[in-house]
């Protein structure tokens, strides 16, 4: 399926620097992260898999499909004894129409931290 006004899909670059964090670690600091609106959902920050501790990620079996991005796999956050399972995930082939978010991480705002701002 491709996005259309019944189900729009915009992406944008994000304008401030993004820093997630998880249990006192940071897991990335980025200034080129992407914001992926979709139809009616809150907004998705997507950051590039380069500026990502991938030290602290593990893949996870969980796949899901979206007819409109692809399919989705997951990581989990392993540190210290404790898991977020299933807190990141990657369309590491999206579908034409939304390619820019390939090579990008996305974070579940309800097991991470975002920490926005424009300085450096």
């Amino acid at each position: 399926m491709q996005p259309d006004t019944n189900h729009p899909i915009r992406i944008v670059p994000h304008p401030a620097r993004i820093r997630v964090l998880w249990k006192g670690h940071i897991i990335a600091d980025t200034t080129d992260a992407l914001m992926l609106y979709e139809a009616s959902y809150s907004g998705v920050r997507y950051v590039p898999r380069t500026d990502v501790d991938m030290t602290l990620l593990t893949k996870s079996s969980l796949k899901t499909h979206c007819p409109y991005k692809g399919d989705a796999s997951y990581f989990s956050l392993l540190s210290d004894g404790a898991t977020a399972e299933n807190a990141i995930w990657s369309y590491e082939t999206p579908f034409p129409a939304v390619s820019n978010i390939a090579r990008y991480l996305a974070f579940d705002p309800e097991k991470v931290e975002f920490v926005e701002n424009n300085g450096p």
